[in-house]
Order: C-alpha cells, then structure tokens, then sequence
C-alpha cells in the first residue's frame, strides 16, 4: 500500500504529461489542416478555387462566370481567347444599352474566396453593383458609349470582376488583403461543423454532376418565365493550351432538383465551348463548338432537349442578336468579317469586311427607316475609318449609307438609343461629334475651356446624355456633364468624381443610378484627396453628403457630425471584388439600397460594413460589420444575405423587415465552398441554386433552394403601407410628390408574380431647384447662373429664319424630365422670340478629316458651319483656291459637306463666305496638297577642285510632292546642320582630301536621306568612256556587275598606259548605252607645291590615256567569245578640267560652254549626269536603302580614295522622261535603283 500510495502521484504525473502532449500533437495538426483551407494566399487552394464574375451586359448577353483552376493550371490571362469570345470585351460598344437585352448563361468558376448569385433569367444576383462600363475609343483622347453604373438598375446583377482574365483573377486574389473574419471560423460556423442544437432548415435538394470533377469553368442558362428548364455548361479549360479539352452538357427540367447528362445528343466526341439564348424566345439554344476541333454550332427550339448541327466557315468571336427579330442574327468573326443570319444561325452570309470589333449595331425602330439596318465602323487604315450602315441581306456599295461625310477615328462608332456619336481628331485634339434621331452630325459643345482628354457616354436615357468627361488638367479623376435634348450642349453636373481601371483597361466611373427612383444617383467625388460619397435627388441638380448611422450594429451611439463625417459607400468593383464594393437596389422595391461601406472623414477600404437605407438614402442603419453578399427575394418583400468567405460554409441570413432582423438558416448538412448562386428568373426569385463544391477535387454540387416553404400566405391588401419620396423632408422631387406602396415590414407573406410597383404623383410648382444653368452660364456661390467669361449670349440661332420665332435662354433649362408646372417656370424658361435679321457670325470652315492636309487626286471635304445669322437666307460661297469656286443658296443645301479634287500639288487658300443683306463674313483656310515622296538622289560631283564653288542639288521622286525641308551636312560640319527650303545649295571646299555631304528631305510625315562623297583636289583631268556594242548586250543594269566591269577596265586601263593605281579612278554609269568615265588624279608625292608641273603632268598622263583608247588597245574579256574594247567617247561631259589659276579666260569660257551644251550631250549619250547649276527632275534612286529616320551624319565617312565606290549619282533615266506631280513614269522607261560604282 505505501509503494502504491509512493508511486501513484508519479504514475498519475506521467500519465497526464503524455494526455498533454497528445493534446497539444493534435491541436497541432488540426490548426495546420484549417489554415491550409482558409488562407486564401494558399497555392494550393485559394488560386484554384478563384471566382471571376463576368456581368457586362453585352450584346451576347448578360453573363456571370466563375473562374477556377483545376491541377495544372497555367498562369496569368492564359484564357484570353477563351475570353475574348465569351465576353462583352471591356471598353466595347457590345455594352451600350441599346444592345439586345437578353440572358446569356452564367459562367462559373470554382473558387473559395468570393460568392455569386444570378437574377432575371439565369442572372447572377447576390451583388446589385452597377458600375460605369465605360467604352475606350482611343489611347489619346478617345470616346464611347458605356453602360452607367445602374442602368436604372432595374436587375440584379454582378458587376464584379467585370471581363478579368482568370490568371489575372488568380493573382489578384492571391495577393488581396484579407481580415481577420476570413481567416478564422466564425461561431456559427464552428457550432454549425461540430453537433448542433436544433436549427432552422431551408428546403433544398442537392445534385453532384458526377464525372465533372475536373472542369473548372461552367456556363449555366435558365429558361425562366414559367419554365423549369436550367441547362449548365461545364468544360475543362487548359491554361496551358488556352482552349476547352473536355465539356459536358447537363439539363434539368424540375427546377434543378435533378439534372441529366446530354453529351450523347451533342455528339460524345463534340467539345463545346460556348452557349447563347436567343433574347426573344428563350426557347432557342445555341452551342458554339471549340474552334480548335472543329468550327460549328448546334441549334435547338425546344429549351435544349434535342439538337441540330450546321457547320461554319469562319470561326465566330462574338454574336449580336436582333432586339425583336429572334431568329436575325449578326456574328463577328476572327478576320473582321460581319456576318448574318435571318434563320438562327443555320445559314450566314457576308455583310462586310474589315469591320471594327464590336462596332456594330442593329437599326432601332421608329428612328432607323428600315428594321434590318445595320450600322458599323468599317476600317480604311491605320488611322481612319468609316462609318456606314448597311441593308441586312443587301449590303452593296450602291445601297451603303454614309451617315457622317468624313473619315472618323478608329473604334469610335458609337450607336446608343437615339443618339449616334464618333469622334474625329484635329490638330492634336479630338472632336466629338453627335446625331440626335438620326439628324446631321453637330459638333458637341463642352463649355470652352474643358479641353478633354478623354470623353465617355455613361447614359443616354430620359432623352439626355450623361458624359464624364476627364479635363486637360485631370488625371485620375472625371468631370460629369448632362445634356439638353439635342445631346449638343453640355453643362457641369460633378466635378472629380472618382475614376478606376477595369480589368481590361476601361475606364470606371464611381456613379451609380438608384433603381425604381427616377434622378436619384450615388457618386463618389474627391476633395482635397479624400474621397467622399454625395447623393442626389434631381438628376445632378444638386448634390449633398450621407448621413451616417446614428447607432451601430449593437446599438451604439455613433457621433458623426457632418461635413467633417458621413457614410461614405463602395460604388467600384476592383480587381477583386469581394473586399469591398457591393451596392444594390431593385425597381420592385423602391426606396432600398444596401451597400458595403465605411464611416468617417473620407471612404476607406478598412473596417467595412454592410449598411442598408430603407428611405431612399436619407436614413442609412448598419446591418452586418463584415462583408456579405444581400439578394432580394420575393420582389424585395425579403432580403437574403450570405458571408463573404474563403471557407465553406451551411447558412445564410433572411430577412422579412428590410433588414431589422435577420434569422440563419442552414442550406446543406455538408458546408460548401460557394462558387455562385443562380435565381430563378423574374423579379419573384424563390427558387435558387447554389453552385459550389465540398473539395477542390469534387464534382459540382448544386443545392436548389425552394424558398416558398418558409411563407405561409399571400400577401393582401392590409399588408402594404404608403411611403412617401422626400428628401430631407422635401416632399417635391423632379417636380412632382411620389407616393410609393410598399409591404410592411411587419408582414410576413409571399407578393408573388402578379404583384407590381404602384406609384401616385402630384404636380409641384416650379422652384429654381428645378432649373439648371444653361449651356455657357455657371452657378455663383449665391445660386444664380450667369454667363461664363468666354459665353457671348446669342441672340439667335443659325437655323431662325426671318418671320420665325426662336427661344432665347434665361440662363437657366428645366432639368432633363422634371415635370414641375406653374411657379417660377415663366421667369426661368427660355422666351420665344421673333427671329430678326442678322448679319452671318461664326462663319466656321474645316476639313472633314479636321486636318490642313490633302492628297492629290483625292476628294476633299469642306465642312462650313455659321453659329448665328439666318442661316436660311445666307448664301454661302466657297473658293477652292485654285481658280474653281461654288456657291449655295443657304447653309443647309451644304450640310453634308462640298467636295472637291486638286490636280496640281501647293498651298491653296480656301475661303468660305456667308453673305445676306446685312453683311458678311468671311473665313479661310491654307490648304497644303501633297503627294507621297518616295525616294531622293543627292547630286553631286565626283571630283571638286578646292577653293571653287560647287552646287549640290537633292533630286526628290515625284518632283512635286509639296512643301519640303531640306537639311544639309556638309564636310566636317557635322553639328551645325544648314535649313533650307529649296533643293540646292552652293559650297566651297577649302581643304583637299575626301569630304562627306549628306541630305534630309522632310515632306509630311516622311524624312528620306542621302549620302556622297566628294574628292577634293587641287587639280584633276576626266574623260568620258565609250565601249564595243556587244557589251550592252550582257549588260543587266545592276551595280554588282558595274563594279565588277570598272575594276576590270580600271586593270586594263593601268596595264596598258602604266598610270598609277592612286591617281585613277573609273566608274561605269548606270543605264544602255554603256557609258563609262575615268577620272586623273594628281601626284602630290612627285609635283606637290608646283602647280605647273602638276598640271602638265596630268596633261601628259590624260595624252597618254587618251592615245591608248584610240588605239584600241585598251580591252578585256567579258567572258569567252565576248572581247570588249574601251574607245575614248568623242564628247565629254566634263572635259579635261583645266584648274590651273594661270589659264586664259578663253578656257574658262570654254567650259561655261561645254556646260551649256549639257543637255545636247546627255541626249547623244542617253545618260544624264548632274552638272553644277542644272536641276535634272527625273527618278534618281540611290543605290542603298533610303533611311526613313535621321541618320547620323558622321557616319561612314570615307577615309580614303577607295571609299569613293558608291559616290557616284544616277544617271540612268531618259532626259525626256520627266514625271509630273505624282505621276508615274511611263512604263517603258527604265529606272535604275541603285549608284554608280567608282574604282580606285
């Protein structure tokens, strides 16, 4: 007994020490287990199991689409083409609103980190963000149509990771900044994994797409509008390959309790990768194979049940379905080809070639004459375009529309609702232009200075344009301007309001349009670098702060006085989305927005909550201290919320009173990492499917939610209330008092389908909130508009004729659907007034290209604009400058514009002038008609005797070609170039040896250069060569066989007359007959400082020469059978130089007079050769490549005699062949391309 009662405590301590330690082993591992699943920095887990929404309401559709990545998964944007086929591309035109408003299958991706859910017809729905998708038109100041941040944001839609790359997503997930709630388990959660006490339990079924564990992305499609019909698309997109290597096609018809697999009715072996629903009958299915297996679709008309397979010619990147015709479609192609089809796809045919991506568009009925117009941009080069519209089935050159009579810029068509938009650019500075109902193009007036350099539509609705436009003095923020009706005149709604790259490089906007609000919209403007959130009521009329919660989450008192402290709301999605960014509101339920945000002095991306507003903003409480995801169900009757996590996860949180209350609910016995969520159909949504998966190896699960089960009534009449809009207690807004009817939030009932909006209004009368400041006047800081220092009030307009009336601004317009009367409407609103007589003002002239350039031989469009006068009544009379001149009768007979051809290349000075009988005025341009200089020669002599003038002289081909720099190195003057404007110019050489000459030629926007080198001695002897007649007939003309004959005569020539190798040089000139020249040098070993004796010496050495050429005994073998001899030509065009200072004038008139003769010469020896004083306009090509850059000038200068091998000019060219302008030569006309040679 006293050994157990000894040894028992030691027994009792070990015994525990080892409990402990296991413990301790086992906690252990289990941390390590949780924190490989939830950090979302974990390679293994968070990259693959990334989200990427796509929910750019494009003109294939409205699409969600999760991105994931299964085992070997490639890198960043490895999906590119994947995604340049299956996205409304970021920044395009396929966005605008006006595009086919249908639903397109939502695309999934696995992923643990964010969470998705679809609205109307298959629509991911659990985020209500509407950003600006704005449009980019062009890299310097280009503009778009976009789609506003809400566009009246009557769906529910994700507006996340808008159009990202899935690598791109992968990154920016893996390196996003993550709380501390997402790296822990919440105690729900933790109850929820362990044994739980009774919970509520929703109805949900769940079914695994087995065999399917592989695919990462999917493409889900629900028929809606009573159907039960859900078709998913999964498929296994390898990064590596950038194409789909496997797909599956699932179907459900019970609402997606069960799903059945239908590869075998595709074709087992068909991979397809991309599916469309027609917008009109959600009936018709369309299926896309992978190009890189075979190019085709499948059609089908009953909801997806059985398929029909047309091969395709052309592999299609992106589908624009008609609005109303359901069976007309248009289909872009990856070699810029638009096609179209009248029978869904089953047969295509060529609308048009080299059309701009994404720039085109379906006529509009009740503004287009025809419902199968079509209008695009059609590309002419690099930097212009067209812009046509086309007949559907008949699109012919004879039946091509050219709506704008000007070339417009790349990428800037722009059709949306009734407005057509494109953009030109002048002088560096880009001009938009604008077409209200398809009228004539008016410039857009920004107030004066505004100076854009970037310019996007954000909405066209309401019969205005809403444009933020980024000012010359603004680069990471945008000023927004409203429109009158024309969409011509622009005034400041905001200014600085916060911008953000999208994924794909478009611009966002941070404003948000509430829906089932009319004016209301959410901006976030920067002030002294701090970011703050304003709200307006009015269209932009006025703008104020948000009032911050007066209480927290747990009922405490927060202090927050305003200016110094609002509520400050996430209105952008960045590259990840699910940090921060949410906001949604709903037409069924007017008066409810939530959103994600922060309070204090500035919005901030750190403590984030989730606030809701059930007043239309005026009232904000905050309903969760973390960030979820909020879906309206039942019409809004409900709010359904769910966690933004990296863990999986089995509940989510409803609501029946507008987020008071929120009870959890369990949705799975097994958590689910959340990959999306789609709702039915319909503003109704009580039916949902949850997408997600239990591990990154598992096949997809989907959990359908029926909702209906927790309702136990209909909604009656005693369930509503009234709520009346105000803010702040202002009952009139946009001129009129609305009176909602909403639900309780006390009642607890089910509105269903048949349940609809009701709305009451009364007139207002009119206050001066209900005007804004007219186009050119600006609010003082006392609330009046008053004229901007650059606006001339004027009297008139252009268009009033005499004996009409005009109205002439207050300075104030009646905002954009205020529907205000009575009041002070009579003092605000423009007076109509009798149009008087007036003489012409702002008489405009330009191009139509904007620019003070034209080619020759092609059409010139002269635009002429007149601001005021009677436009009716002012002829209008424009001079061409070159002696033609037009004149019209009034300024609309000339609205689209007065052509005309220069035949002859100058400086023309056009001039317009408007004239009635009052006065006139006139205005005038210079116009600068050129043609493209193709090459230069630089002429030059071989030899320049020291001291004496030379003239240089650049040949340019054409001739004519505008106006033209010249730039001039000379000798050692390397650094100091000489400018000139004509083509010659005269030098002295003062010092002997070989000196460099080089040219630049700049005409437009080409610079062609030219390169010689001149011997300087003081003095030398030359003589003209002549040859056999059997060697022009193994002449090819080409400078390897010249230098290769001139050395063999240069050879021939030493070894018959004995002269030194350094005092001769040859060269054989280019072109038939073959002519030849040699040059005698001085000795200035033997004769140097003796001017006599070298002068006689070259005499003696040119005797000798000259006696050994006409003896024949000068010749050399071409080849066997073919001797050639060298005879002395009997003429020369630079005969015996005589330099020497003691000669008599005789000899210098001499050579004045073999000069003169030249001409006679080059006839006789068909050859031309530039003799100093005379211009020569022929083709003259240099024989090495033309340098289309600035050369360096010092380069490749000759050391030595032997350098002077490619110094000689051309001189091939018929003397009578002379091109005029930018003629070409006649065919028959031989052209050498290359220099003569020179043996040394």
């Amino acid at each position: 007994m006293e050994r157990e009662v000894i040894f028992c405590p030691k027994w009792h301590r070990a015994f525990w020490f080892l409990i402990l330690m296991m413990l301790c082993l086992f906690q252990a591992a289990k941390a390590d287990i949780t924190c490989r699943s939830c950090q979302p920095g974990n390679k293994w887990r968070a990259q693959e199991l990334l989200l990427k929404f796509d929910t750019s309401e494009s003109a294939t559709g409205l699409k969600g689409e999760v991105f994931g990545r299964g085992d070997g998964a490639g890198g960043s944007g490895a999906a590119s083409a994947e995604s340049r086929r299956l996205r409304c591309a970021a920044g395009s035109a396929e966005c605008a609103p006006d595009r086919a408003e249908y639903t397109e299958p939502r695309r999934l991706k696995r992923n643990t980190d964010n969470l998705h859910a679809q609205g109307e017809a298959g629509e991911m729905k659990v985020y209500n963000v509407k950003m600006s998708r704005l449009e980019k038109i062009s890299a310097a100041a280009g503009f778009t149509a976009a789609r506003k941040r809400a566009r009246r944001n009557s769906d529910d839609r994700i507006r996340s990771a808008q159009s990202q790359d899935p690598g791109e997503s992968v990154s920016s997930a893996a390196g996003r900044r993550v709380t501390r709630s997402e790296l822990r388990w919440s105690g729900e959660e933790r109850r929820a994994a362990g044994p739980r006490q009774e919970e509520l339990k929703l109805n949900s079924s769940t079914f695994a797409l087995t065999g399917d564990s592989s695919h990462n992305q999917a493409m889900v499609h629900w028929s809606g509008h009573n159907s039960s019909v859900i078709l998913m698309l999964t498929k296994l997109f390898d990064f590596n390959l950038n194409s789909v290597t496997e797909s599956s096609l699932w179907r459900s018809t019970d609402y997606g309790a069960t799903y059945q697999k239908l590869n075998d009715k595709v074709g087992a072996k068909t991979i397809l990768s991309y599916l469309y629903v027609s917008p009109n009958n959600k009936r018709k299915i369309m299926l896309l194979t992978d190009p890189e297996v075979e190019s085709s679709l499948l059609i089908s008309s009953d909801e997806g049940a059985t398929y029909q397979k047309y091969r395709l010619n052309f592999y299609i990147l992106s589908l624009l379905f008609h609005p109303e015709q359901e069976d007309w479609i248009l289909a872009y192609s990856h070699d810029q080809k638009l096609y179209s089809s009248v029978e869904f796809g089953r047969r295509w045919q060529v609308v048009h070639e080299r059309v701009a991506p994404n720039r085109f568009y379906w006529s509009k009925m009740g503004l287009d004459k025809e419902p199968g117009l079509i209008h695009l941009e059609t590309s002419i080069s690099e930097g212009q375009a067209l812009y046509v519209t086309c007949k559907l089935q008949n699109c012919t050159d004879a039946n091509k529309g050219k709506p704008f009579p000007g070339y417009i810029d790349p990428n800037s068509l722009v059709v949306q609702d009734e407005y057509v938009f494109v953009q030109v650019s002048a002088a560096g500075r880009p001009i938009y232009y604008v077409s209200a109902k398809r009228d004539v193009f008016t410039p857009m007036k920004l107030p004066k200075y505004t100076l854009p350099k970037d310019l996007h539509v954000i909405s066209t609705d309401e019969n205005r344009v809403v444009a933020a436009v980024q000012e010359w003095n603004q680069n990471e923020t945008y000023n927004l301007y409203v429109s009158d009706t024309s969409g011509v005149f622009y005034t400041l709604a905001l200014e600085n309001v916060v911008s953000s790259m999208g994924p794909e490089g478009n611009v966002m906007v941070d404003l948000y349009e509430v829906a089932g609000i009319k004016g209301m919209f959410l901006a976030n403007k920067k002030t002294d670098n701090q970011v703050k959130t304003h709200i307006t009521y009015n269209r932009g009329r006025d703008w104020r702060l948000l009032q911050a919660p007066s209480k927290d989450l747990r009922g405490n008192s927060v202090h927050c006085v305003l200016p110094y402290c609002s509520l400050h709301l996430h209105l952008h999605v960045s590259a990840n989305p699910y940090t921060s960014g949410n906001i949604a509101s709903r037409e069924s339920a007017p008066g409810i927005i939530v959103a994600s945000g922060s309070i204090g002095s500035e919005l901030t991306t750190s403590n984030v909550s989730v606030y809701i507003a059930s007043d239309a903003g005026n009232t904000w409480r905050q309903i969760f201290d973390e960030e979820y995801a909020v879906l309206y169900l039942d019409q809004g009757g409900a709010l359904l919320a769910i966690r933004h996590t990296p863990l999986p996860i089995r509940h989510l949180w409803l609501s029946f009173d507008e987020g008071r209350q929120w009870n959890k609910y369990s949705f799975t016995n097994t958590p689910l990492f959340v990959d999306g969520v789609l709702g039915e159909p319909g503003e109704e949504t009580l039916i949902m499917t949850i997408f997600g998966h239990v591990s990154h190896r598992s096949e997809w699960q989907l959990v359908k939610i029926d909702f209906r089960s927790i309702f136990n009534r209909r909604c009656t009449e005693a369930d509503y209330q009234t709520w009346h809009l105000h803010n702040q207690g202002e009952p009139c807004l946009m001129g009129v008092k609305r009176i909602y009817r909403k639900l309780k939030p006390t009642s607890r009932c089910v509105m269903g389908k048949t349940y609809s909006v009701s709305m009451t209004s009364g007139p207002c009368d009119c206050t001066e909130a209900d005007f804004e400041c007219d186009y050119g006047y600006e609010r003082r800081t006392d609330g009046k508009c008053t004229p901007a220092f650059w606006f001339h009030p004027s009297t008139m307009s252009r268009s009033c004729t005499t004996g009409m009336t005009f109205l002439n601004s207050t300075g104030y317009r009646k905002v954009v659907s205020n529907n205000c009367t009575a009041g002070v409407s009579v003092e605000y609103t423009a007076r109509r007034q009798q149009c008087p007589i007036q003489a012409p003002k702002g008489l405009h002239l330009v191009t139509s290209e904007g620019t003070l350039i034209a080619t020759l031989g092609a059409n010139v469009t002269f635009l002429v604009f007149l601001e005021e006068g009677d436009g009716a009544r002012t002829s209008i009379t424009l001079d061409f400058g070159d002696g033609h001149a037009l004149t019209y009768s009034n300024v609309s007979s000339i609205e689209d514009g007065i052509k005309h051809i220069y035949k002859a290349v100058g400086i023309y000075r056009v001039t317009a002038t408007g004239e009635n009988s009052l006065g006139s005025e006139t205005v005038m341009l210079y116009l600068h008609v050129t043609c493209q200089l193709e090459y230069i020669h630089l002429s030059a002599p071989f030899v320049a005797v020291r001291n004496k003038e030379v003239n240089l002289t650049a040949v340019l081909w054409p001739s004519q070609v505008g106006t033209v720099t010249y730039i001039w190195w000379i000798g050692n003057n390397t650094e100091q170039p000489v400018i000139t404007l004509e083509g010659s110019v005269a030098y002295t050489f003062s010092r002997e040896g070989i000196s460099t000459v080089t040219v630049q030629v700049s005409a437009g926007n080409t610079i062609l250069q030219d390169r010689k080198t001149i011997t300087v001695h003081e003095y030398f002897r030359s003589h003209l060569l002549a040859f056999s007649s059997n060697l022009d007939d193994h002449n090819p003309d080409v400078p390897e066989w010249r230098l290769d004959v001139s050395r063999v005569i240069r050879n021939s020539l030493i070894q018959a007359t004995g002269v030194r190798e350094d005092q001769l040089l040859v060269t054989i000139l280019p072109g038939l007959p073959t002519a030849a020249e040699f040059f005698l040098l001085p000795d200035k070993q033997l004769t140097e400082g003796k001017a006599e004796k070298n002068s006689a010496h070259l005499d003696q050495l040119s005797e000798v020469l000259l006696s050994a050429l006409n003896q024949n005994l000068v010749q050399f073998t071409l080849r066997p059978g073919v001797q050639v001899t060298v005879y002395a030509a009997h003429l020369s065009a630079a005969p015996l130089v005589d330099t020497s200072e003691n000669h008599s004038g005789s000899a210098m008139l001499m050579l004045l007079s073999v000069v003169v003769v030249g001409l006679a010469v080059f006839v006789i020896y068909k050859f031309k050769r530039k003799i100093p004083g005379l211009n020569v306009y022929a083709q003259m090509q240099n024989e090495k490549e033309q340098e289309m850059s600035p050369a360096n000038p010092t380069e490749a200068t000759p050391s030595s005699q032997r350098d002077l091998v490619h110094s000689l000019e051309i001189l091939d060219t018929e003397f009578n062949s002379r091109p005029i302008g930018c003629m070409k030569p006649h065919v028959h006309v031989k052209f050498s391309t290359e220099l003569p040679t020179y043996i040394v």
